[in-house]
């Protein structure tokens, strides 16, 4: 059995894709950018970027591959797109460490990057041009503390999990217990702490998510504390 935690709650249908990665894969940025050097003659990310020989790199995380109408993909990831092969940080790292096993019949003469530090920093720089996963810490494709000021007291709560389960309609009607991810995050392992540091923020308006602002909205401390206790022990 497999323990299984909300990660990102109550989004009530919001078609935000993630997949969870555990904080100790973040990579560094800054030397991302140096290691997207190898990159540059094919792709373009930032600023006015557009397609060259491959596809701008803008709003990766949760793209299908294949995703960008009207660049014209190699059938190979015209297949992998139409199979459901999405961008996130485990495809992406196992996708640059060898392009061609990973989408055979590409067109890309990339031979990868081998170092997997350097994966996970060219990672950590490509999540800078992605909106979502910036406006959402926990969220795809790389998972972040979070800073808050929260009253310890609230954090102290111990939350009831079967009053949880009792109050988790909601959020299942969307969000798959059994970790599934179609067009919204999944139930992935997600701390009580952060799951109510996040709920909260939500709730006093520190996140700026109009459906995750409401629902939070209605959700007293002890309902927050409740649905927190009963997503961290959620099983298959």
């Amino acid at each position: 059995m497999m323990q299984r935690v909300l990660r990102v709650v109550l989004l009530a249908c919001a078609t935000v894709v993630s997949t969870a990665v555990a904080a100790d894969v973040l990579g560094d940025a800054e030397a991302g950018k140096v290691v997207f050097d190898q990159c540059k003659g094919c792709h373009q990310v930032g600023d006015g970027a557009k397609n060259r020989i491959g596809p701008h790199l803008n709003e990766l995380f949760g793209r299908p591959a294949a995703g960008i109408e009207g660049f014209k993909y190699s059938k190979s990831f015209r297949r992998a797109g139409a199979s459901g092969l999405e961008w996130h940080a485990d495809t992406l790292d196992a996708f640059l460490e060898n392009p061609r096993s990973y989408a055979s019949g590409t067109r890309m003469s990339f031979r990868g990057i081998k170092d997997a530090k350097d994966r996970q920093d060219v990672i950590a720089y490509l999540r800078l041009f992605s909106d979502d996963p910036a406006n959402i810490p926990e969220a795809d494709p790389t998972a972040t503390a979070t800073d808050h000021d929260l009253d310890p007291a609230i954090l102290a709560i111990q939350g009831d999990p079967e009053y949880g389960e009792y109050l988790s309609s909601e959020c299942t009607t969307c969000h798959q217990k059994d970790g599934g991810d179609d067009g919204i995050p999944s139930i992935v392992l997600w701390p009580e702490e952060d799951f109510v540091i996040a709920m909260h923020a939500y709730k006093n308006k520190q996140r700026q998510h109009p459906v995750m602002q409401m629902m939070a909205g209605r959700l007293n401390d002890e309902e927050i504390a409740a649905l927190a206790a009963y997503f961290n022990r959620l099983e298959n």
